[in-house]
């Protein structure tokens, strides 16, 4: 039982991360139709800037702040010189737009910090909590209540404000939501400064855990797609849903079966998706009207 607990606080915090992730591909995805492959690049930048704006003197939660600030810029740089001239462009172009992006940031941060791995202390120290025979870092439970946190704002701004419902206009219906005086790109740009930074905060949770690199976003990006895909894109209940089960799934493939397939379980549930459930878990099957 011990064992089977701890597993499950492991996968339960890696799919935090991966949640998180996914909420922005389902952000974006929503307001603007693109699914950003560069938004594990704004989990990377977020634990990378933190780290060395930490290191030069500034107390952490003021370098915290600062490396948000820093992914909304990246984030909002991104959609106005690389996704906002490609408007009205095929999926797949813009597609690969943002893995260039992607591969762009990775390069510039391998020149701005360094190529070695870096890491965060403990926010409140590091002595396990034991429960049930298992043992709890309480930098996970940081990670599990800052993704709370998130999901409890998101849904506040969007359902309780202008600027959220006017997201939800322009997902639902760009050309309606400009007739009714709606500025889309504005919106949209939002979405991206947004998503990046859920990602900024979930990168600067989870490098006192995972340690970071100029290079952990790719794989980052991956597992978070898949767990979009798995909720169904589109759909943030989906995507925390969809970003738990993927985390809890590595989490006991890795202790039952074999560390060395962990990864491959994201792509294994990108395939299975695609072939059988192409809509995912909470997918919308008909157009709503709003």
């Amino acid at each position: 039982m011990a064992e089977f607990l701890q597993f499950a606080f492991s996968g339960l915090t890696v799919g935090a991360v991966y949640a998180l992730v996914a909420l922005g591909f389902t952000l974006i995805y929503n307001a603007s139709d693109v699914v950003n492959f560069a938004q594990g690049e704004f989990v990377m930048i977020g634990g990378m800037a933190t780290v060395f704006i930490a290191a030069v003197g500034v107390p952490l939660p003021v370098a915290a702040l600062s490396a948000i600030v820093v992914a909304m810029i990246v984030g909002l740089l991104l959609h106005r010189l690389a996704i906002e001239p490609a408007r009205g462009a095929d999926a797949v172009t813009l597609i690969i737009i943002t893995i260039g992006a992607s591969i762009f940031l990775r390069s510039a941060a391998s020149f701005i910090f360094d190529k070695q791995f870096h890491t965060l202390p403990p926010f409140t120290g590091d002595t396990p909590i034991l429960f049930g025979g298992a043992a709890i870092l309480p930098q996970s439970l940081w990670v599990l209540a800052g993704g709370f946190v998130i999901v409890i704002l998101l849904w506040a701004f969007m359902s309780r404000t202008i600027l959220g419902k006017a997201i939800l206009a322009t997902a639902a219906n760009r050309l309606a939501a400009r007739l009714v005086g709606i500025n889309t790109s504005y919106v949209v740009g939002l979405s991206f400064a947004l998503s990046a930074a859920i990602g900024a905060i979930a990168g600067i949770l989870v490098t006192p855990i995972t340690l970071t690199r100029y290079d952990v976003g790719t794989l980052l990006a991956l597992k978070g797609f898949a767990a979009a895909m798995f909720g169904g894109m589109g759909s943030p209940i989906g995507a925390i849903v969809g970003g738990l089960i993927i985390g809890l799934l590595e989490a006991f493939g890795a202790g039952y079966i074999s560390s060395e397939y962990k990864d491959a379980i994201a792509f294994i549930v990108i395939l299975g998706v695609l072939f059988f459930m192409p809509t995912g878990l909470f997918g919308r099957k008909s157009v709503e009207r709003v």
